[in-house]
């Protein structure tokens, strides 16, 4: 690798710069605020969602990264408070005997949105370029025609009306280590930790190989590639976030006010007694 391509992916590899809002003692944002922040955007994304189900928007966003980069999160966060009818989340599994014999963007191309819906693709069509080339399950002569075949199927999806957004998080090396040994040591995290992940670990620069030729073949003037840098995770997602709302222009839809109607009268209705499975109320904390 050359001087030039080291400093290059080390500058991308860098944590964001620190904004206003207040730090923790390590630097990184405190839960507190946070907390505030995201209410903010909770709103926003409200706001968004009802705008685009008013204009029968198309919405398709995609993620990508490298493992414990902080995809899983940044998606929880974003959809969190909107209603999960109009933000789809498509995490697909590995494709069926079926499927390989498709056209390979085929089975993908049934999970884009219709009008008044926001797709989110946690890992999409790009797996072919980055885990799929990189572990093998591809040759490199399907991973180069994919390259060059993937601006003109997105233009062709942006032409038919879709918002295509698409995002690389971009974790460093360390930090990467950091978070998978966690996963390792964390009941709650394990499932996360996959045999393919422990094999792909080792291949740092094959996949910064690959995302450097998915970034020159596919970041277009019509669906271009947006890095978020998420060695902060709360940061990542508060950028992440803002940016989103900046790319799908959104107004606020005037609204009635909203009053709770009068609850009826019981006409003589009383509790039955009835034997109810009632689940027990334990003092907490719950001793293990």
């Amino acid at each position: 690798m050359s001087k030039s391509k080291k400093k290059a992916d080390k500058e991308l590899r860098q944590p964001a710069e620190a904004g206003a809002v207040a730090k923790d003692g390590n630097g990184k944002l405190s839960g507190k605020d946070y907390d505030r922040e995201l209410a903010k955007l909770h709103v926003e994304l409200v706001k968004l969602q009802q705008w685009v189900v008013h204009k029968k928007l198309k919405v398709c966003i995609i993620f990508e990264g490298r493992d414990g980069a902080g995809k899983g999160g940044t998606i929880k966060a974003i959809t969190e408070r909107v209603s999960p009818r109009i933000f789809r989340v498509v995490a697909l599994p590995a494709p069926t005997e079926r499927e390989r014999s498709q056209m390979y963007i085929q089975r993908y191309m049934a999970h884009m949105p219709a009008a008044g819906e926001v797709v989110i693709f946690d890992r999409s069509w790009y797996n072919r370029a980055g885990v799929e080339r990189v572990m093998g399950f591809c040759s490199e002569e399907q991973a180069e025609r994919f390259l060059f075949m993937a601006p003109a199927v997105e233009r062709a999806m942006t032409e038919s009306g879709i918002i295509l957004l698409k995002y690389w998080m971009e974790v460093s090396d360390k930090e990467q280590t950091r978070r998978l040994e966690a996963r390792i040591n964390d009941g709650r995290k394990i499932w996360k930790l996959s045999p393919m992940d422990l094999e792909s670990y080792s291949h740092w620069y094959d996949y910064s190989r690959a995302r450097d030729a998915m970034f020159k073949a596919t970041d277009t003037p019509w669906a271009p590639w947006f890095v978020v840098r998420s060695d902060d995770k709360k940061r990542a997602r508060l950028n992440m976030i803002t940016q989103l709302l900046k790319q799908v222009p959104y107004e606020e839809l005037p609204r009635e006010k909203i009053e709770l109607p009068k609850r009826q009268k019981p006409h003589g209705y009383e509790e039955p007694n009835y034997p109810f499975k009632v689940i027990p109320e334990l003092d907490w904390p719950h001793p293990a």
